[in-house]
């Protein structure tokens, strides 16, 4: 208990999902209120169930440092009069700080002589500083969504219960709302329904761990993990049973449990009739089961649960949770049987019912939008697929309209994959249709297959340019349809396929697609969504650990192909370092501020002066004819090799001629041969950018 504090507030139960957010929040209200009140520790630790939020902060100082306290007040000429006697301003200065005249002091600073109060001031002992400290982070820790209760203003994720604060062993007084702290913990709500003493942490985790309560996550998410497959494996009867891996359904039953007891039950053979994706979603999302599987990774007509306490008799508690999940999978199987009974492609024309957005139409006319953007994508990039890809755009959608898609939301995709295989659609088709999706998050999967990612970035170009086209523009606290997300999957499917594509022509594409529907004008319209899709592009990059200079180097010049934009700035990253490379971006944004606003690249030959300036012409049109080849190959790293050559007739050239001499068409000759260099070099790059990271 040396210098430890332990804070646990005891409630209702909280939602699952609060908790893990919660425990953060809380860890970082805590740091910041011990550092605003010069409070050092050691280090800071968690623990939570449903019905308690704990942290514990170690090594934490008794007392805070002694310090001084410097006010500066009026200058000198203010404060005294001729005869040095003190003003009413110095009079009021000292007053104000609770000091007597007498106390002032004179230092001199950059604006002369002024007057100031030094003030020591002894530290705080830490357990005074302290109820202040737990109350503001028990009342102000946020929620997706609080409660209040009784007569009082106190809101929490549920109700308050009890609260435990010790500092040394001892207790801190606080109070929030009707409940005052006290030493002691609750055990389990029904295994040992107790009130415990408690001396310190160490002594709370094991006092509840006697008590039917693993308050430790890691430990209880451990026990989740060895109950379920112990249920699997010696209650399902299956020959090599083992539970399906879902790491987040393991992460949401841990935090529903404080004490993990796993039941193993079954079901009708006959729901194994349904998809699999089926049979798991209506198990996890609405009941937290899991799913048994045999050796071969197949579903058997097994589940199972986790309940919260161990139970006297397995099979009545089993066939409690078989007949609520009987009531489940008979609805799942209805909506199923129910779908099956029109095709997929029957239902397109009723997503003229869906509202995909008030100014941009319905859903229907959204698809039709898709498909022929995909059609165009495919002429471009993947013939081939073409006719495969132009399909799975059209029914992409249309299991927005199934009984079972409404009935779980999450299978959107998943249902129209399902349904297009037993509607004989291509296998390429129907997988188009749930991969178009991908990547669901930042990091996630991406399509595996052609036709899913030309649909899924026709899809993504239609509803970011729709958004664009009525100026609804995310902003930096709205961003209501995703629009970053959707960017940033765009250009991961562009990447990972390596797609050579012009931005511009498919965003232009896309606007056309849209008729008259949009509200904005098309050119700033257009501008605004590339500077938009740029910023994500380079956003992710720098995220990714590409060094920023290279990437603004090759943005800052032209954004249009991705896959060229990522070759370019690979180049850039590669060469950097280089000591030639350092000296030739300090040149080269010399060489930027010289031409500054010429544009024109004619070089006449007989104005050449013999010496630096003919020998840099030469060796311009050496490496320009050189570097032809490996810019058409998209070779920069070779390209860039060869440019560097440029180095040292650069840098003679500098040094022995006058660009801006007062003969007008020898400067201008010589700014002319200037701008045609820079125009080779920002073939792949603004090297001006990098001359920071080449210092």
């Amino acid at each position: 208990m040396q210098n430890e504090l332990l804070l646990e507030i005891g409630s209702e139960e909280i939602p699952a999902g609060f908790i893990g957010p919660a425990l953060e929040n809380m860890q970082k209200a805590m740091a910041e209120k011990l550092a605003e009140q010069n409070l050092d520790y050691d280090s800071m630790q968690t623990a939570a169930t449903p019905r308690r939020l704990a942290i514990c902060v170690k090594g934490l100082v008794s007392q805070q440092p002694d310090r001084q306290e410097e006010f500066l007040g009026p200058a000198k000429r203010a404060a005294f009069d001729e005869d040095n006697n003190p003003t009413k301003a110095a009079v009021g200065f000292a007053r104000s700080k609770g000091a007597a005249v007498k106390d002032l002091t004179i230092i001199d600073t950059s604006k002369g002589e002024y007057v100031m109060i030094v003030r020591q001031n002894r530290g705080e002992k830490t357990e005074k500083l302290l109820p202040q400290i737990l109350q503001g982070i028990v009342c102000k820790l946020p929620f997706p969504k609080s409660m209040r209760w009784g007569e009082g203003n106190t809101s929490f994720a549920r109700p308050i219960h009890w609260l435990l604060a010790l500092y040394e062993g001892r207790k801190i007084d606080l109070q929030v709302g009707d409940i005052a702290s006290g030493t002691t913990t609750r055990g389990h709500r029904f295994m040992s329904p107790v009130t415990v003493e408690v001396k310190d942490f160490a002594h709370y985790v094991e006092t509840l761990r006697q008590n039917h309560v693993l308050v430790d996550l890691e430990e209880r998410r451990q026990e989740v993990i060895h109950e379920i497959n112990r249920a699997a494996a010696e209650k399902s009867g299956v020959q090599g049973a083992c539970i399906l891996e879902d790491r987040e359904l393991i992460d949401t039953v841990t935090n529903l449990v404080e004490y993990p007891h796993g039941v193993c039950g079954t079901f009708e053979e006959r729901f194994l009739e349904l998809p699999d994706d089926v049979l798991i979603t209506a198990m996890r999302e609405h009941q937290k089961y899991f799913c048994v599987t045999d050796g071969k990774g197949r579903l058997q007509a097994k589940f199972v649960s986790v309940n919260n306490t161990r139970v006297p008799d397995e099979k009545l508690a089993a066939e409690g949770h078989q007949r609520v999940l009987r009531a489940r999978l008979e609805d799942a199987f209805f909506f199923f049987e129910e779908d099956r009974s029109r095709k997929l492609a029957d239902r397109v024309k009723d997503l003229a019912g869906i509202i995909f957005q008030a100014k941009l139409g319905t859903m229907l006319e959204k698809t039709e939008r898709v498909a022929g953007l995909a059609a165009i994508l495919a002429q471009k990039l993947a013939p081939e697929y073409a006719e495969n890809t132009e399909r799975a755009a059209s029914l992409a959608k249309a299991d927005l309209l199934t009984a079972m898609v409404n009935e779980f939301p999450s299978l959107q995709g998943v249902m129209g994959r399902d349904y297009a295989l037993l509607d004989n659609e291509p296998p390429e088709v129907a997988t188009a249709i749930l991969e178009h999706y991908l990547p669901v998050r930042a990091g996630g999967g991406l399509p595996s297959r052609i036709p899913g990612a030309l649909v899924g970035m026709a899809d993504r170009l239609d509803t970011i340019a729709g958004c664009f086209g009525i100026g609804q523009v995310p902003t930096g606290t709205t961003d209501p349809f995703g629009l970053r997300r959707l960017a940033l999957g765009l250009l991961h499917i562009i990447e990972a396929n390596g797609f050579i594509l012009s931005l511009s022509e498919a965003i232009e594409a896309a606007f056309e697609l849209y008729g008259n529907k949009l509200t904005e004008e098309k050119a700033p319209a257009k501008k605004m969504t590339i500077d938009f899709i740029r910023g994500r592009f380079v956003n992710d990059l720098i995220g990714r650990g590409f060094p920023g200079t290279a990437v603004e180097a090759v943005t800052s010049v032209s954004f249009d192909d991705v896959v060229d934009c990522r070759a370019k700035i690979d180049a850039l990253a590669t060469i950097q370092n280089q000591p030639a490379f350092t000296v030739l971006a300090a040149a080269f944004k010399r060489v930027m501020n010289i031409i500054k606003d010429n544009d024109t690249t004619e070089v006449n030959i007989e104005l050449l002066e013999d010496g630096a300036e003919r020998n840099l012409y030469e060796a311009f049109v050496t490496v320009q004819d050189e570097t032809k080849p490996f810019l058409l190959q998209k070779d920069y790293g070779k390209t860039l090799e060869i440019i560097l050559r440029m180095k040292e007739p650069v840098d003679i050239f500098f040094d022995d001629v006058m660009v801006m001499t007062e003969d007008a068409a020898l400067q201008q000759n010589r700014l002319n041969l200037l701008t045609a260099i820079s125009g080779l070099f920002l073939r792949v790059g603004d090297f001006s950018k990098m001359q920071s990271a080449a210092k």
